[in-house]
């Protein structure tokens, strides 16, 4: 069993709460909290225990530290416990600064372990398009189009979905666009009021130097609302992979189409659940991660620390995580100068 202490009393904090409730066999947690009042409310939400003094969760001999705290002190957070010998599992950006990325880097490179919980490629449906792509069903692939997750999570999908090795070239050219809807849901539930929100929609060309090509669109009201979508496509020399569905050719250029279904990786089999056996059987040609999956995800990525801690391979690489919110920052840049081309510099994580 994986012991782990969770740094943090947020909405996120909570996945990691409810995923060793879910699964007690395989997990067993520990918050840590600032106050005594948050710490009474993560037990009160997830039924896991909550201390505020660290020697208490020394005392609960974690096998890894989770680092849900806000993102801009994701990095310092990872860094203090690092420095008590500890390996530590981080939300997501492992740093929002280029100084804070080189330092996590240093410290990888001293041995060490830093995990970032980047868990969208392993949500069900996704991992099932990308799987696709992987067994070469598209051909070569070339372009992409993602209007799924935002920044850093989407620099992982475009990597993953367009075979790109971390340390290639880019350009981005991007604006951001005023994008005004009327919110209709929330993480606490739906909304009926008519209220309408403005926010942020950043659109980003991106050109790689392998000559592949994607475009980033995404704007927050995207994650929780009934009258916003959300869309990934991946174009290859042979077919294409749209939202839910594939679009290929057979062994003698027939065409293929067949709807993708969200299946778990025979490894990950301990981890299957009543909602998670109901969301598959209740499967919809919509592209809509939810939280079942959600929780899915980043509960394969926990049980592969095991494997991680014995020497194995890391769940996902620091060099991947650091070039996730490397993009976010230069994405930042881009929107700041409409249009203007951004290039990547040689990066110390750079892998070629």
């Amino acid at each position: 069993m994986l012991r782990y202490v969770i740094v943090g009393s947020g909405y996120r904090a909570e996945y990691f709460g409810r995923i060793a409730k879910t699964y007690p066999d395989l997990f067993t947690a520990l918050f840590l909290c600032r106050s005594e009042e948050k710490a009474a409310l993560m037990k009160r939400h997830t039924g896991v225990d909550a201390v505020t003094d660290v020697d208490a969760c020394l005392a609960f001999r974690p096998d890894f530290i989770v680092i849900a705290v806000d993102r801009g002190h994701v990095a310092e957070v990872s860094e203090e416990w690092i420095g008590r010998g500890f390996p530590v599992v981080t939300e997501t950006p492992v740093g929002d600064a280029m100084e804070k990325l080189c330092r996590l880097w240093e410290a990888g490179q001293h041995g060490a372990k830093i995990v970032c919980c980047e868990q969208y490629h392993r949500q069900p449906l996704i991992a099932a398009g990308l799987e696709a792509v992987a067994q070469n069903l598209l051909g070569q692939p070339s372009s992409a189009y993602i209007s799924l997750v935002h920044d850093y999570h989407g620099a992982s999908l475009i990597r993953k979905a367009l075979q790109i090795p971390v340390g290639e070239a880019y350009t981005l050219r991007g604006t951001r666009l005023n994008n005004r809807a009327v919110e209709t849901d929330s993480r606490y539930g739906a909304i009926t009021d008519g209220r309408v929100t403005e926010a942020a929609r950043d659109m980003i060309h991106i050109s790689f130097a392998s000559g592949k090509q994607a475009i980033y669109d995404f704007c927050p009201v995207q994650y929780r609302s009934y009258i916003r979508s959300r869309h990934i496509t991946v174009r290859g020399t042979q077919g294409e992979w749209s939202d839910a569905q594939l679009l290929y050719l057979d062994g003698s250029n027939r065409p293929i189409r067949r709807a993708l279904t969200p299946e778990l990786p025979g490894k990950y089999a301990r981890l299957d659940t009543q909602a998670l056996r109901d969301r598959r059987r209740n499967w919809t040609a919509e592209l809509a991660p939810d939280t079942v999956q959600d929780e899915f995800a980043i509960a394969s990525m926990l049980l592969d620390m095991e494997s991680y801690l014995a020497g194995g391979e890391s769940p996902y690489p620091l060099a991947e995580a650091l070039e996730d919110a490397y993009f976010w920052l230069l994405v930042t840049e881009a929107v700041n100068r409409p249009w203007q081309a951004i290039k990547t510099e040689k990066m110390p994580w750079h892998l070629q």
